[in-house]
């Protein structure tokens, strides 16, 4: 009985907003000619609203000179191809947290009794995704006082599966390449905490960023979504990321003040890679040594362990030349594994944020079996889950429902 009488009100509004913009002299389509252009009467147009399918008539214009026509009511409405803005945020909103455009197609259904095939879902995407790139960066810095002291920013890769046109002339670590490496940024505030507790980010404090793009122009990108949210006011910056060099470049030239992080347990790894190097794999010397070694990584003892390590190298084999990569590992980032300091200083010493993110924002929704994308794609999809997960989602919808020419949802 109430999805009938759903159905029927929805059926009798959709009517009654039929009515409204089909009259003519209805003063939001402003239908006046400009200058040039000749007035080719009434045609016909299906769009889908949230109440369902309508049948509009509207004034169309033409300009000879020009060779371009418009249609003052779509512009009016904001029209996306043959969907209301409502209908729009929807698709685009299903696409980016279901499983796949087939998926999202099934929510709509299911939800809001809107039958829209998949593949529209994907095109609406396509052409929504730039739109919202554009404006997110085209946002000034906001500064909010309530937040911590302290600022981080984040960032590691993870690979997407890809199409084989995407990934020619790539190769992979055992031969072709199968994936792209996303790479995906984190921002957020915590205030300084004491040293006997762990630091907390502030409450929806943190905004997302992924993109597949050389190392060199994400750091651009990374260091405008810290612009926007308040990096030139930050007291302190800290920087956390993995032994990955592409990672300390994009700080090295971004983030050149900022305190360097080396995530703990990438290191604590690395520790036990040297102690098998060194002492054999999994025997009881080496597990001494890692949990010793593991231990002095707390109390700023980075310095100890090369000593020692480079001490017990082994004359030959195999086992010498991985411990000396190990070693030289340890000295690269000496300086980014001072934990106890850091842990003093109330920072973070781990980069749990932006390895949970790259499953949330990349892995749940671009690593569903069978999936295979390509880069346009997976960037404008990428861009919109993005904008969910950081809430501005919702900012930039109301932007282009408040902009002049009033839209569908003003109109109703």
């Amino acid at each position: 009985m109430e999805k009938d009488l759903l159905e029927a009100l929805k059926k009798d509004g959709a009517r009654l907003l039929e009515q409204a913009l089909s009259d003519p002299d209805l003063p939001l389509a402003n239908n006046q000619r400009l200058p040039g252009e000749e007035d080719f009467g009434l045609r016909s147009k299906g769009v889908l609203c949230v109440l369902g399918p309508l049948h509009l008539r509207r004034h169309y214009f033409y300009d000879a000179q020009r060779g371009e026509g418009r249609f003052p009511l779509d512009q009016a409405l904001g029209l996306v191809d043959s969907y209301s803005p409502e209908v729009t945020r929807w698709m685009c909103r299903a696409a980016a947290m279901a499983g796949s455009y087939e998926a999202a197609s099934q929510d709509l259904l299911t939800y809001a009794g809107l039958n829209i095939d998949g593949r529209q879902i994907q095109r609406m995407v396509e052409q929504i995704g730039p739109l919202m790139n554009d404006w997110h960066q085209a946002q000034p810095a906001v500064f909010d006082p309530t937040l911590g002291e302290v600022f981080c920013v984040t960032t590691d890769g993870t690979g997407a599966p890809m199409r084989k046109k995407a990934l020619k002339g790539r190769k992979g670590k055992n031969g072709r390449a199968r994936t792209r490496e996303v790479k995906v940024g984190a921002v957020f505030t915590h205030r300084t905490a004491p040293p006997d507790k762990k630091p907390l980010r502030d409450h929806h404090s943190t905004s997302y960023l992924a993109e597949i793009t050389s190392a060199q122009d994400f750091g651009g990108l990374l260091r405008a979504e810290a612009l926007r949210r308040g990096l030139a006011r930050a007291k302190i910056v800290v920087f956390l990321g993995d032994g990955a060099a592409w990672v300390w470049g994009i700080a090295r030239i971004n983030f050149p003040q900022a305190v360097c992080i080396l995530d703990y347990y990438h290191a604590a790894e690395h520790l036990a890679l040297l102690a098998n190097a060194l002492y054999g794999e999994e025997t009881p010397e080496s597990k001494k040594h890692f949990r010793k070694w593991r231990k002095g990584l707390l109390k700023d003892k980075v310095g100890e362990i090369i000593v020692q390590a480079t001490t017990d190298l082994p004359k030959q084999g195999k086992g010498r030349k991985l411990a000396k990569k190990q070693i030289a590992y340890f000295k690269r980032n000496r300086a980014r594994m001072q934990y106890q300091t850091f842990r003093a200083a109330g920072y973070f010493i781990g980069s749990g944020v932006v390895e949970a993110a790259c499953k949330t924002v990349v892995g749940q929704r671009f690593k569903q079996s069978g999936m295979l994308w390509s880069v346009k794609g997976a960037c404008h999809l990428l861009t919109v889950r993005c904008a969910l997960l950081s809430r501005w989602f919702n900012d930039f919808w109301n932007h282009r429902n408040t902009q002049p020419g009033a839209v569908l949802s003003a109109a109703a």
